[in-house]
């Protein structure tokens, strides 16, 4: 079975996450995240719940054309994650993760679910329709689509969790040039990208994580008041 790029570019997202966390001890991952008020070992289970959900989107055929797309599919959550079901879900993620017995509970779920998210992906994108479409959080989108969101969100929380683990390795190529080309697409049409940002701080401001100086508004003109343009 020879790979899809989406299919690699999952593969490498998560495994990315998997070769920050795999060695961690306890304490290690207490360590602060840029989400706010998330351990690594929170943010971990909200990335595992996302490879949980994708194996469950793998097993649901949909019925009717896709309504969303790799980049659309963002436009339904708000950015910035302030809204009452942001929050709740935050809550939610935290009284989860401290759930288990050990921080490292986390990891070990982890280490199960994702390469079975990988699996389930490849085996979908070679199958007898490799654009079948599936349903997920009530939207439905086409599975290379869906593998392609799955692998920006992987992207920036992998960006979220080495915040405080300084030598922790970076995101993949593959699976960050997923994330760009996603956020390329939320920018509007006559939109630049400032040619002093790497793929990193693109990223980071395209997701509000990092602040947009007066030197980035200059250059985008108008358009900065798109941002943050992914939550």
């Amino acid at each position: 079975m020879k790979p899809t790029g989406q299919h690699i570019a999952l593969a490498q997202a998560y495994d990315g996450i998997t070769r920050v966390v795999a060695d961690l001890d306890d304490a290690d991952l207490q360590r602060p995240t840029r989400c706010r008020g998330w351990l690594v070992a929170d943010l971990l289970f909200h990335i595992l719940c996302d490879a949980q959900r994708a194996l469950v989107a793998l097993a649901s055929p949909a019925d009717r054309p896709a309504d969303v797309d790799d980049v659309s599919y963002w436009r339904a959550f708000t950015p910035g994650g302030g809204d009452e079901a942001s929050v709740r879900h935050a809550w939610w993620v935290r009284r989860s993760a401290a759930a288990f017995d050990r921080p490292s509970g986390v990891v070990r779920l982890w280490c199960d679910t994702a390469p079975a998210a990988v699996r389930a992906a490849g085996v979908a994108v070679h199958g007898a329709d490799p654009h079948a479409c599936v349903t997920t959080q009530g939207q439905v989108i086409a599975v290379p689509d869906l593998l392609a969101t799955l692998t920006t969100e992987a992207v920036v929380h992998h960006l979220d969790l080495v915040v405080d683990l300084p030598d922790a390795p970076p995101p993949g190529a593959a699976a960050v040039g997923v994330a760009v080309t996603t956020v390329d697409g939320l920018l509007s049409d006559d939109a630049v990208r400032p040619t002093g940002w790497d793929n990193r701080e693109y990223l980071l401001k395209a997701t509000g994580r990092l602040p947009l100086t007066d030197r980035d508004r200059r250059d985008l003109g108008e358009s900065a008041g798109w941002f943050p343009l992914l939550g």
